[in-house]
């Protein structure tokens, strides 16, 4: 057996997806790896582009785009490696960091999830670490939650000396056990985009295996690049998959609070946008994008949040 099979999940990422592929190429790494390609119905020709560049690699081409979880069990359905990884299109790895994941991996037997440092373009750090979905985070500002509770709610504010547990990590780059997952099986298919790897780590910890954190494992990251192709789309997705993880893993009664507080808030900001684009004529182009984000978002709700206005395509 393999020991790492990385798995990205591209949907028109084109111009990130071919320096991903190269600098997995050129890690320093002693282990033994495949790569899976699973293109999720790309317009930009990233299909194409990596039959051209790397023919020999392996490459699942859907017509459509079928969700991140759906396209990543595709890709896990297909993978060999005692260990797999999730890695964005839009990321470039460093030489040694899937060495050190691995390592990491076969020192921590408990460890069903690890994920690597991410970073910006000029090596400052993103938030890597997520807590799992609660009416606290999913409510307040989570910088200011870090700020005040930096135990109960890690983040990128703090160095971190060595690898920490934590509930889950950004899905970016994380390293999965094999073990793991044939125990709790693969993604949920009913999270189209976003909050697919948390609901994934829920699982995990709840059957004993831990998440980590490694901070010595960096990757760049050049953060959601697919997801502002089709922001208002993207977005409806992000609250369509905060709403199935309260509804699949918390009480009604918190799926009621955050459904009720999410519109309420999405009301005010509505109101305020619209009062500010008045007063300034429509005349400034950043205002009008927040006022038509907020109202397609309000619009999607009054409607019974419909699958058509999202990103998931509806046959």
């Amino acid at each position: 057996m393999i020991d790492l099979s990385i798995i990205i999940v591209s949907w028109n990422t084109k111009e990130y997806l071919r320096p991903c592929i190269e600098s997995i190429f050129q890690m320093e790494a002693r282990i033994s790896a495949e790569l899976i390609i699973v293109d999720n119905g790309s317009q930009d020709g990233s299909g194409s582009e990596v039959k051209k560049a790397f023919p020999t690699l392996c490459l699942i081409e859907n017509k459509r785009n079928m969700g991140f979880a759906r396209a990543a069990n595709q890709g896990l359905k297909k993978s060999s490696g005692r260990y797999i990884l999730l890695l964005n299109p839009d990321t470039q790895v460093k030489k040694r960091t899937l060495e050190q994941v691995v390592s990491f991996m076969d020192f921590h037997p408990d460890a069903g999830v690890a994920g690597a440092q991410l970073l910006n373009r000029d090596g400052s750090k993103q938030n890597s670490i997520a807590n799992f979905p609660s009416l606290a985070t999913e409510l307040f500002n989570k910088s200011l939650l870090r700020m005040l509770f930096p135990k109960k709610f890690p983040g990128k504010e703090r160095n971190y000396p060595e690898p920490i547990e934590v509930d889950s990590v950004i899905g970016a780059c994380m390293i999965v056990r094999r073990k793991a997952m044939e125990q709790v099986g693969c993604l949920d298919e009913d999270y189209f985009l976003f909050f697919e790897e948390t609901d994934w780590c829920y699982r995990m910890k709840k059957v004993g295996w831990k998440v980590y954190h490694v901070p010595q494992a960096e990757i760049y990251h050049y953060q959601g690049k697919s997801a502002e192709i089709e922001k208002e789309k993207a977005r409806v997705e992000y609250y369509r998959s905060r709403y199935h993880f309260f509804n699949k893993n918390r009480s009604g009664f918190q799926w009621f609070i955050l459904l009720t507080a999410l519109m309420t808030k999405l009301s005010f900001q509505l109101i305020y946008f619209t009062l500010v684009c008045f007063f300034t004529l429509f005349g400034i182009k950043k205002l009008r994008k927040k006022l038509f984000l907020y109202a397609y978002l309000m619009g999607w709700h009054l409607r019974g949040c419909p699958e058509g206005m999202g990103l998931k395509e509806i046959k």
